[in-house]
């Protein structure tokens, strides 16, 4: 996961980029410090992340939609939802037309990622990312910030995915196929099914996967957010 790795140092390098990066929305976001990894998980503020891509590979697909929808105090806000369709360089291939179900016609109305990706890097200043196999958020994002601002993205991240597979690893027991999919994890949670491949629904049913998985490994005790951070 590259620059998204460590759990500890994020915040030096914060700085250090902090004194690179022109003026503009990631400087912006580089400007305020990354919450303490040493902070009880529930005094932190975290915003669930979803992408919709014409492929798997950040440095040759394109963004098509970014959702999001921010939590305080244990609670999704969905006042601080949004929803951006983005406007691809070339058509959208069939093949991911038919997962996302975004066509050319409708993404051509569509923002730019340069004049929606200031809104996201507001809205997650401050706070963690929360993703459901974060590799592909982390991996697009941070290649679209190299892109436009000149600079890559980083802070620290909650994968949805990764802390499930980390109690199957300390059993020793190889997930089944599928048993890792966002919908299979909010089953196992109790949570409701929602439609699939929307951003925002998305990014909202990571969130509520978050805090079924974090509320779980607590206890309702005090909890450091670093043993919820992707390793």
């Amino acid at each position: 996961m590259g620059l998204w790795k460590s759990l500890f140092g994020l915040d030096k390098r914060r700085r250090r980029l902090l004194r690179k990066v022109p003026k503009g929305p990631l400087r912006n976001y580089y400007e305020i410090p990354f919450p303490d990894p040493d902070s009880d998980w529930r005094h932190v503020s975290y915003l669930p992340i979803d992408l919709e891509t014409t492929g798997l590979n950040p440095k040759k697909e394109e963004i098509l939609s970014v959702g999001y929808a921010a939590i305080h105090g244990q609670r999704l806000c969905l006042s601080e939802s949004a929803h951006y369709l983005t406007r691809p360089s070339r058509d959208i291939p069939e093949s991911s037309a038919v997962v996302h179900g975004i066509m050319d016609d409708e993404a051509s109305g569509a923002a730019s990622l340069e004049e929606a990706l200031p809104h996201m890097l507001r809205a997650l200043a401050g706070k963690v990312m929360v993703a459901h196999y974060a590799v592909i958020e982390t991996g697009f994002l941070s290649e679209a910030c190299q892109r436009i601002y000149g600079f890559p993205l980083i802070g620290p991240v909650v994968d949805t995915l990764e802390l499930d597979a980390r109690i199957l690893r300390q059993t020793g027991r190889i997930p089944k196929q599928g048993e890792l999919r966002l919908a299979a994890l909010r089953e196992r949670y109790g949570l409701p099914r929602y439609p699939a491949h929307n951003a925002l629904i998305d990014a909202i049913a990571a969130g509520e996967l978050f805090l079924a998985q974090a509320a779980y490994r607590s206890e309702g005790k005090p909890f450091p957010l670093k043993r919820l951070l992707a390793n």
